[in-house]
């Protein structure tokens, strides 16, 4: 696999690579899915049940009616399997969708592949309803960062 140098992604203004991922729950999701619909925030993460990603999917699950408020659904990727995704969620009562980015094709697209690693790096992307990136953060952001750049998202 041809992997990018970390953070040579999308960018502010640009748009969002499409993807189409298993996920948990259910089934299949698709960026093009929330288009005209809904902002998205597409939150790579280097593994299930560690503790900083603990920390941060337990954070989105416990403040997500602020992010459905604001018209944007949150979506946790890794390169964990579905079986994965399942365990983690239970284990935490989690309430966002995690998408098994197995292989690393969609964190490659968006410049959260760790070259040489089978783990994507922590990067958050906020997407509006048009599929353009508005905001990018490399790390793990507080919530309230993420709410305030999604305040005057249409």
């Amino acid at each position: 696999m041809n992997t990018p140098v970390i953070g040579s992604g999308p960018q502010v203004g640009d748009v969002a690579p499409n993807f189409d991922l298993a996920a948990h729950p259910t089934g299949r999701v698709r960026l093009e899915d929330y288009r005209g619909k809904n902002n998205v925030i597409l939150a790579f993460y280097p593994k299930d049940d560690t503790p900083g990603c603990t920390r941060e999917m337990c954070a989105f699950s416990a403040d997500l009616d602020q992010f459905a408020g604001l018209g944007t659904v949150v979506l946790g990727v890794s390169f964990d399997d579905t079986n994965s995704h399942a365990n983690f969620t239970e284990k935490y009562n989690l309430a966002i969708p995690l998408l098994a980015d197995s292989g690393g094709k969609v964190a490659a697209a968006y410049g959260a592949a760790r070259p040489g690693a089978d783990y994507a790096d922590r990067v958050l992307f906020v997407i509006d309803k048009q599929g353009v990136v508005r905001h990018v953060h490399h790390g793990m952001p507080t919530n309230l960062t993420l709410l305030q750049a999604l305040q005057g998202l249409n």
